[in-house]
């Protein structure tokens, strides 16, 4: 079926062979991609190509804001569109990561940011439902060459930084060892939210919850567990880190409803705001997964997975004084993939200025809750006690999500 936005990109693929590289493009900062894969609807696509082709949030059109000066594939996939692509906007395609982001640099540093996107592509999986993507390695890779040239540059890594807690602290704390702008994390947090649901900074929440689908690996609860942590982080005296989380299943999900443990009502509330909600009694799905997240500050959360029963992002959370809680779909539009033209707005604003729209510690406490809510499901349940992940940060004032109602 011929849509929208394929003839978008055919238009802009026959006008990129057509017309020279504009001379006004060698003035704009240069960017490389890193890709683990990159096909139709691969997370390469939707990040790499909105920077080659620009990117729509609502009716509003944005450019492509840098030149994407190189692109390297870990793997290449039998549809792939990463080289086509490359040669219709001629980009250069390196054959290694340092090759990527010393292009035309006499083997030093030669761009302003790089963005990294491990994710799909064939790697394995371990006993702990983690798929074990490289980021950590492609990072690391980027990192030697920041330091052989004496510079560095912003970079994005997308969604968790690593399934391994100890390999995602070194990424963040290299960052702050070669002071480069840092960011990452799921489009989910930062795609429309209907309604547009942006609690203050110092809310009186009681308890916050996060919905999700029956995507139980790692990558799937990652999407949730940082939508709802999108939501906790703005609670009354700021983020304070996690002091313990545990993974339950089955008939133990409800067993910690009715023990207190989370707040059943607010799956209802996030339910009621649900728009692929097949019908039925929650407490009917055969494989429920429960995230339970219980803070330093004494607060407590939940990610909830809800295969068969749930197909999208839910939030709600319920606040001291308010009769009822509140919730929202993070709504994702299947048929664009606009949910990620945000995430890339704000990397757009990462790498022009340095400032970033939320606090990379968000993405790095939810991975490293993620990291050991895995060892608690691989260890049937137990409680596992998180002092690590001692990590405070402060919300932004006004959250960072797509404004309106998306399409």
């Amino acid at each position: 079926m011929t849509t929208w936005n394929s003839i978008r990109r055919r238009d802009f693929l026959a006008a990129a062979a057509a017309t020279p590289v504009a001379t006004a493009q060698t003035a704009r900062k240069k960017i490389a991609c890193l890709s683990s894969t990159y096909h139709v609807r691969s997370h390469s696509d939707n990040f790499i190509t909105r920077f080659l082709e620009g990117y729509w949030i609502g009716e509003k059109y944005h450019e492509p804001p840098f030149e994407v000066a190189s692109l390297w594939m870990d793997q290449i996939h039998p549809a792939d569109i990463g080289n086509r692509l490359a040669s219709a906007y001629r980009v250069p395609v390196a054959k290694s990561i340092a090759e990527a982001v010393t292009v035309g640099g006499a083997g030093k540093l030669s761009v302003d940011g790089v963005i990294l996107v491990c994710e799909h592509g064939n790697y394995p999986h371990n006993e702990k439902n983690q798929q074990l993507y490289p980021r950590f390695e492609y990072f690391e890779q980027v990192v030697k060459v920041f330091e052989a040239s004496g510079r560095s540059c912003p970079v994005f890594v997308d969604k968790h930084l690593s399934y391994d807690w100890a390999k995602a602290r070194r990424m963040y704390d290299w960052s702050r060892k070669l002071k480069f702008p840092l960011m990452a994390g799921s489009s989910v947090s930062v795609t429309f939210r209907r309604p547009s649901f942006d609690p203050p900074p110092d809310s009186a929440f009681e308890s916050v919850l996060g919905v999700g689908g029956g995507w139980v690996a790692d990558g799937g609860l990652f999407h949730i567990l940082e939508a709802m942590q999108a939501i906790a982080e703005r609670r009354r005296g700021g983020e304070t880190g996690v002091r313990s989380v545990q993974l339950l299943k089955g008939a133990e999900v409800w067993r910690a409803a009715s023990e207190k443990l989370w707040d059943r009502s607010l799956l209802d509330a996030a339910l009621a705001r649900g728009r692929q909600v097949e019908p039925g009694k929650p407490e009917d799905v055969k494989e429920p997964v429960l995230c339970l997240i219980e803070y330093r500050d004494g607060f407590r959360a939940a990610a909830l997975a809800l295969g068969g029963k749930v197909s999208e992002y839910l939030v709600a959370a319920r606040t001291r004084g308010k009769p009822e809680p509140e919730a929202a779909l993070c709504y994702i539009p299947i048929e664009n993939s606009n949910n990620f033209s945000m995430l890339v707005h704000g990397i757009t604003q990462m790498i022009a200025t340095g400032s970033r729209p939320y606090a990379v510690e968000r993405t790095l406490l939810t991975t490293g809750a993620l990291s050991f809510l895995m060892e608690s499901g691989h260890r049937g349940g137990k409680k596992i006690e998180t002092p690590d992940l001692k990590i405070a940060y402060k919300a932004p004032v006004k959250s960072y999500f797509a404004p309106g109602e998306g399409s």
